[in-house]
């Protein structure tokens, strides 16, 4: 099969299309011939060795997700058939034309779905309701503040969001980013670069802030938490180190936490399948539409990386085979 392989750490153009064995499954898993491969920020991180795949998972084949058909499956595997259409998330291995995963992390391609529009679905998606839903706990009718509202994660969150009944903030780095936030549901959006979310929201008392950006964002959070708020990291492009008053934590009971979904083991990626199943299947194609920017071939996973850096992506970036 053909594979983009991460030949060395460094830039877009490390990224080379190589022949590799299709990979072989275990009695628990299946082989999916893959349609469609969704871009993500972690794959940057890892092209340029700052996210290393966790141990037994593909190394140098970068790819969190993927959609496509089952053509095999191992021996002890009584959930899904071949020829039956999933998504699925992957510790590694998606930008190739072969992929194998655990069957128990295989989801139904959503009725009306394209392949593509199915593989922009679950690292997102997963990421939020773990992490907005499940740790920070948000509920109907709170505040939520959620930073790079055009992206991937952003573009999800504020459709997730405003489907349980939420009200939605979120910043933007044009008026055409912010636009279109708007255009998803946003309740509230600001340009960035133009104003400072701090101060423009300062008397909002936001229930729970989606944190990607670190660094000085921090204090900034603390200040607009309610009492009893919840601050989620889920990145830190702007640095993981941050000074904390931790008398404004007590004062308010602000809540800290936040994750990494990778390196989880595999009984809590099937639980949080599970859970996502039940609560967000339901929903897509209703009250969330999946937001794909551009598909690209996958022989171009270069040029995919290039745009994403950028940051003049909406919504996601897909490679297809």
């Amino acid at each position: 099969m053909k594979a983009v392989i991460i030949t060395e750490f460094g830039g877009p153009e490390v990224l080379q299309v190589k022949e590799r064995p299709i990979p072989a499954i275990g009695e628990e898993e299946v082989l999916i011939k893959v349609r469609a491969a969704g871009v993500n920020r972690p794959d940057i991180f890892q092209r340029k060795g700052n996210y290393p795949a966790p141990e037994g998972a593909v190394q140098d084949i970068p790819g969190l997700e993927i959609a496509g058909d089952v053509v095999q499956t191992g021996a002890k595997v009584d959930t899904v058939k071949v020829g039956d259409k999933v998504c699925c998330l992957l510790s590694g291995g998606g930008y190739a034309e072969y992929a194998s995963a655990h069957h128990n992390m295989c989801l139904p391609v959503p009725e009306g779905f394209t392949f593509a529009e199915a593989a922009s679905l679950p690292e997102t998606v997963f990421t939020v309701w773990d992490n907005v839903f499940r740790r920070g706990k948000l509920k109907r009718d709170e505040r939520i503040l959620i930073h790079g509202g055009s992206g991937g994660i952003g573009s999800t969150a504020i459709q997730l969001c405003k489907a349980m009944g939420a009200e939605v903030y979120v910043t933007a780095g044009s008026e055409e980013k912010a636009v279109y936030c708007e255009q998803l549901g946003a309740d509230h959006v600001l340009n960035y670069r133009t104003q400072d979310f701090s101060e423009v929201w300062q008397s909002e008392n936001m229930n729970v802030v989606l944190d990607s950006i670190g660094g000085d964002y921090f204090s900034k959070h603390i200040a607009l938490l309610a009492e009893d708020g919840r601050l989620v990291h889920i990145n830190a492009v702007n640095g993981g180190k941050v000074e904390l008053n931790i008398f404004k934590v007590m004062q308010k009971r602000i809540v800290i936490t936040g994750s990494t979904l990778r390196a989880r083991s595999l009984d809590f990626k099937i639980e949080l399948a599970d859970d996502v199943l039940k609560h967000i299947w339901p929903l897509l194609g209703q009250q969330y539409r999946p937001q794909v920017y551009k598909s690209i071939p996958l022989v171009e996973a270069e040029r995919a990386h290039r745009m994403m850096e950028m940051g003049d992506v909406f919504g996601k970036l897909i490679l297809i085979p």
